[in-house]
């Protein structure tokens, strides 16, 4: 009996280890269809961490779209708060590159040592080879998000340096890459940078025309990660059904409601609102569409099938 038990045991332990150990599923493994891939940001489910790479005090995130979900070099897209006076302590990525991105409020951005204030909405990226940190020091929480793309499919690498940053010099103005998700930026047409320059504010445009603006492009990063497009659909409004031949795209539907379409082996249609994580993967055609009185707006993450695709955005060639 005592060795069946032992065998038992043993078994248990090995099958737990190989669970943890094994790269998360693909959200669209989790449930069948398109509203099964579609996850909601609940605060709820925020997991309370301390000392997040060695960083100040607590915070609470989750994973909204795991590994796998939009290409096999892309590892996540996680949502949480960061209180005031906690963070995430500097530490380096040489095989991913990362980027936080702020929803409201102000926090302390650190890239290689340096350290400014960034207000939100906004993002700083930190490419391969580099390290980061950010820190809440003001005085409400601060709604944070976190995107990871590797240079090598399910791998994540991070090297943590002790340093909460808390208390840092800070720097007047910013020396790292930063971009701003500010509607007063945003042009139609634009078409989310697929070549067409931006209209010149001039004549008013048709009340349902989509706006967008690329913030960040292909040169900005190192891996597959493409770009960051920053979209709005106004009341009534429609984007074009967008062919996703060479790039995927994580969704992060930053306000508004809408409806999201589809096709793929079949088409489909799913409800989508404020707080909504989507993955569109290489293969499928995408159409959003707002149903709210108002407008439906957009964080879009691309990240390219291959290195031979990214390079064709690079020199201007085929862009999906």
């Amino acid at each position: 009996m005592k060795k069946l038990l032992r065998s038992f045991l043993c078994a248990a332990v090995i099958a737990a280890a190989v669970t943890m150990a094994s790269p998360a599923q693909p959200l669209g493994a989790q449930a069948a269809g398109l509203a099964g891939r579609i996850v909601h940001t609940d605060p709820a489910t925020f997991r309370m961490s301390p000392a997040v790479h060695g960083g100040a005090g607590s915070m609470g995130f989750t994973a909204l779209l795991n590994r796998g979900a939009v290409t096999p070099e892309f590892n996540f897209l996680h949502r949480g708060v960061i209180p005031p006076g906690a963070g995430i302590g500097h530490h380096f990525h040489n095989t991913v590159e990362e980027m936080f991105v702020i929803l409201d409020g102000e926090a302390q951005f650190t890239i290689d040592g340096r350290t400014a204030t960034v207000k939100g909405p906004a993002g700083v990226i930190c490419r391969t080879g580099h390290s980061h940190a950010i820190y809440n020091a003001s005085s409400t929480p601060v709604q944070w998000m976190n995107l990871n793309v590797s240079l090598n499919a399910g791998v994540y690498d991070n090297f943590d340096l002790g340093d909460t940053r808390a208390g840092a010099a800070l720097d007047a103005i910013p020396t790292f890459i930063t971009m701003r998700l500010d509607r007063a930026l945003l042009r139609a047409p634009g078409g989310r940078g697929r070549g067409a320059a931006p209209a010149a504010p001039a004549a008013p445009a048709v009340t349902t025309a989509v706006q967008s603006r690329r913030a960040l492009g292909p040169a900005v990063f190192s891996t597959t990660w493409a770009y960051i497009d920053h979209v709005l659909v106004p009341p009534g409004g429609s984007t074009a059904d967008l062919a996703h031949d060479s790039v995927g795209e994580a969704y992060y539907v930053l306000a508004g409601s809408g409806t999201l379409t589809v096709k793929g082996q079949a088409s489909e249609t799913a409800p989508i609102r404020t707080g909504d994580a989507i993955p569109i993967r290489i293969g499928e055609t995408s159409r959003f569409s707002t149903t709210g009185a108002e407008p439906l707006e957009l964080f879009v993450m691309g990240v390219a099938k291959d290195m031979a695709a990214k390079t064709q955005l690079l020199t201007g060639g085929a862009q999906r």
